[in-house]
């Protein structure tokens, strides 16, 4: 089980960042996992496997992209190891293999929202998001990028030499510069960590500024999310939760210690209501936050409750 436990600690401590990126890693990683557990019983085999997916799980408990990777991934139906192995890598490979092409899809979507001589704003680092901008860049439209820092990790310094290195001209701000620039863009594209039934999206702390931001300024703002960052377990009314994070990410330890009636909250994500999210943009098609339950039974399946 090392390998899945230096897995797991990457994406704890955000070397592999990302809720695409999770999702894939543990996918391979549980694959990967299994094939070395040929030599046990079938009971043996699912207890093995049941940890090493409460490991993965356990590391980021905001991003419904690493459980719904990692259910879709262990979920098999026989009775001998041989064959349980063979379905888990089948399912595997099958995950990776439509997350990959799904990216490709909310990219040719999501750009035919954008037209000639748009200013789009972004945050933090969605490939998603980026699939959106990139295609239509792509597509020859003369199109020019605002992104934010994202603190306290800066994902949006990812973003910007992305983006720069695609040759889409891109301006960087701090996050609170969002309501001021405003005016400025014509349309505010982010990726998704989780999607409730509702349609409220669950992203980087700072996406819901952006969608006030949006809104008191008329600015359509879409999401561009693949299928699996639905959260099947909000239809029983379970929230989602969100990460607190070390203050060490914000603030010197050696500062704070110097601080002895100063706390640190790290919040790392944030809740936007469906009220202030015009589209989402999936694999499948363009769709408002109202069929985000659709999304759930149609493409995860509800047997993925517990």
């Amino acid at each position: 089980m090392d390998d899945l436990q230096i897995i797991a600690d990457k994406i704890r401590t955000m070397e592999i960042r990302g809720a695409g990126r999770i999702a894939v890693a543990a996918s391979a990683a549980l694959r990967d996992y299994a094939k070395t557990l040929r030599s046990l019983n079938i009971e043996e085999f699912n207890r093995n496997i049941d940890e090493a997916a409460k490991t993965l799980v356990d590391t980021r408990p905001t991003a419904v992209s690493l459980p719904n990777a990692v259910a879709l991934t262990k979920r098999h139906s026989s009775t001998n190891v041989y064959d349980a192995i063979d379905e888990i890598v089948s399912n595997s490979d099958e995950f990776i293999k439509n997350a990959e092409e799904a990216l490709g899809k909310i990219g040719r979507i999501g750009a035919e929202r954008i037209h000639d001589g748009d200013v789009i704003m972004t945050h933090c680092n969605s490939h998603a998001a980026i699939s959106i901008i990139k295609t239509a860049f792509d597509q020859g439209k003369n199109i020019s990028v605002i992104a934010t820092e994202s603190r306290p990790r800066r994902q949006g310094f990812i973003t910007i030499r992305e983006l720069n290195d695609y040759g889409i001209p891109t301006t960087l701000i701090v996050d609170s510069a969002v309501r001021l620039t405003m005016k400025e863009v014509d349309l505010v594209v982010v990726g998704a960590d989780s999607i409730s039934v509702n349609g409220a999206l669950i992203n980087k702390i700072g996406t819901s500024q952006l969608a006030m931001a949006a809104q008191e300024a008329r600015r359509n703002l879409i999401v561009a999310a693949e299928t699996y960052k639905f959260s099947p377990r909000t239809l029983l009314g379970e929230m989602v939760e969100i990460e607190d994070r070390g203050s060490e990410e914000v603030i010197d330890p050696e500062i704070l210690e110097e601080l002895p009636n100063v706390k640190v909250r790290n919040p790392a994500f944030d809740v936007t209501p469906a009220e202030y999210i015009d589209l989402i943009i999936t694999e499948v098609g363009a769709l408002p936050p109202a069929m985000a339950y659709t999304i759930i039974k149609d493409h995860l399946g509800l047997e993925m409750l517990p």
